[in-house]
């Protein structure tokens, strides 16, 4: 896998502005507007995950979407992804 596509298995990709989850490629709105209708509407839908065909599988996905317009979220997302990563690296230490 290279380094270009490391960097660009989750989050939105700048270069063909497709919604990058994994091999998974979702094509998403120029508009600002649109992308955080998409993100609200996913976080909305997540909060009735216990419904039978929403999920909330949803949640994250709107926070991901929403990371790409709104700085706080964004923040947030680093932040959650240091912390991941951080913890990742010390349970590996301990085995």
């Amino acid at each position: 896998m290279t380094e270009e596509r490391k960097a660009t298995r989750f989050g939105i990709d700048p270069k063909n502005g497709k919604l990058a989850l994994g091999s998974w490629q979702i094509p998403m709105p120029r508009s600002r507007t649109g992308r955080v209708a998409i993100g609200m509407g996913l976080i909305f839908g997540g909060t009735l995950g216990f419904l039978p065909v929403l999920g909330f599988w949803m949640l994250p996905l709107g926070f991901l979407v929403l990371s790409h317009d709104l700085p706080a979220v964004r923040r947030q997302r680093r932040r959650t992804a240091i912390w991941w990563a951080r913890r990742r690296a010390g349970k590996t230490q301990q085995k």
